[in-house]
């Protein structure tokens, strides 16, 4: 599976470096990496930005540029890829078909990761019609990441949603606690405090216990009790229920305009 080329160092492939390091999946002897901004100090033991030619050696490239640019950053770099070379991606909403195509008829997986990966933590949505191009991703995302593998590729838009997204909405969440609790007079640092480490405790919980997030709601939830009453705005008219459906068919419909 190495040499990889990690065609992009920016966030998260700098997370992918880290977490593979930690987990002793990849070294950093592993990886060429080639991106005209990169701190070479932070890949150090790596080959970075090196001729052309030795590109070459790379069995699998992980295309981690922004989707935007993704046709540009990678125009250069064709020539000199091996012929069996697996391409694995993680630009959001571009097509596995126009991917092949850049890169030649190419075997190609797509790939929907967060950045929790710089931890071992965290998730990776896989679609690829090849069977080499599957194992390829799942050999990169498997040691940092829980995976799924998608039937189908339309479904990436809702992966990207649920799951590439969503650390986001969780941030956002924590900030709007921190905020209200401040509004209710505590002291901001505390409010922070408590916030986050609240969020933090439950989610291990949940991840420790492996009850559904319903049950865990309800234990905490006492009729008529305060829990019960701040449910009511959340779960109620406008709250959770109608706004996460209109935030991810948001993210949904922007993932498919990135796809051109």
């Amino acid at each position: 599976m190495t040499p990889i080329l990690l065609l992009g160092a920016g966030r998260m492939g700098g997370a992918l470096a880290e977490g593979w390091r930690d987990a002793n999946a990849f070294a950093a002897a592993d990886l060429i990496i080639r991106d005209p901004n990169i701190d070479a100090a932070a890949f150090e033991g790596a080959l970075v930005n090196p001729a052309p030619e030795a590109l070459g050696a790379a069995k699998i490239v992980l295309l981690a540029v922004k989707p935007q640019i993704w046709r540009e950053a990678v125009k250069d770099v064709v020539p000199y890829l091996a012929p069996d070379a697996i391409i694995v991606s993680i630009a959001a909403g571009v097509r596995a078909a126009d991917i092949a195509e850049a890169f030649g008829g190419r075997r190609v997986a797509r790939v929907m990761p967060t950045t929790a990966v710089a931890i071992g933590q965290g998730t990776a949505s896989i679609f690829a019609d090849d069977a080499d191009a599957r194992a390829a991703a799942h050999a990169l995302f498997a040691p940092v990441a829980a995976v799924v593998d998608l039937p189908r590729e339309d479904l990436m838009h809702a992966a990207t949603a649920v799951s590439g997204s969503a650390p986001a909405y969780l941030y956002a969440f924590v900030e709007a606690l921190e905020a209200a609790g401040a509004g209710q007079g505590l002291d901001a640092a505390d409010s922070a405090r408590l916030a986050r480490a609240t969020i933090i405790g439950a989610a291990a919980l949940m991840a420790r216990g492996g009850e559904e997030p319903a049950e865990l709601r309800k234990q905490v939830t006492s009729p008529g009790g305060t829990t019960a009453a701040a449910l009511s705005v959340l779960m109620g008219e406008g709250g959770f229920g109608d706004l996460l459906p209109k935030a991810l068919e948001a993210a949904v419909t922007r993932s498919k305009e990135l796809g051109g």
